[in-house]
C-alpha cells in the first residue's frame, strides 16, 4: 500500500506542479499538466475501484465511488449548459475527489 501511497504522490503531484509553473508564468507546460490530468484521473479510478473491491463495506470508499458517479452522471446531464458554475464544476470536483482520495490512500498506507 505505501506503493502505491507514492505512485499517487507522483500522479497528483506532476499536474498540480505543472498547473502551478503555469500560473506562474515560470514554464508553460499547461498542456502538459492537462494530459497527465487524464492519468491521475484513470489511476485514481482504478485503485478507488480496487480498494472498494477489497473493502465493499467502507463507508469512506463507497462515498468516494459515489462522487465519481456523480460528476459523470453531471456532465452527462449537463443542468448548466451556459453557467460560470459549469466551469468551476468541472474543474472543482475532480480535484476535490482527488484529494480525498489521496487521504483515503494515505490512512490506509499508514496503519
Amino acid at each position: 500500500m505505501k506503493n502505491i501511497n507514492y505512485l499517487n504522490y507522483f500522479f497528483v503531484g506532476i499536474p498540480s506542479i505543472t498547473f502551478l509553473l503555469a500560473f506562474f508564468k515560470i514554464l508553460d507546460f499547461i498542456v502538459f499538466g492537462l494530459l497527465f490530468s487524464i492519468l491521475t484521473g484513470l489511476f485514481q479510478v482504478t485503485i478507488g475501484g480496487s480498494m472498494l473491491s477489497d473493502e465493499p463495506k467502507n463507508k469512506f470508499l463507497q462515498l468516494y465511488i459515489i462522487g465519481v458517479v456523480f460528476y459523470f452522471v453531471l456532465i452527462f446531464i449537463n443542468p448548466f449548459p451556459s453557467h460560470d458554475f459549469n466551469i468551476y464544476f468541472v474543474t472543482g470536483i475532480p480535484t476535490i475527489l482527488a484529494f480525498y482520495l489521496s487521504i483515503l490512500i494515505y490512512k490506509k498506507a499508514h496503519k
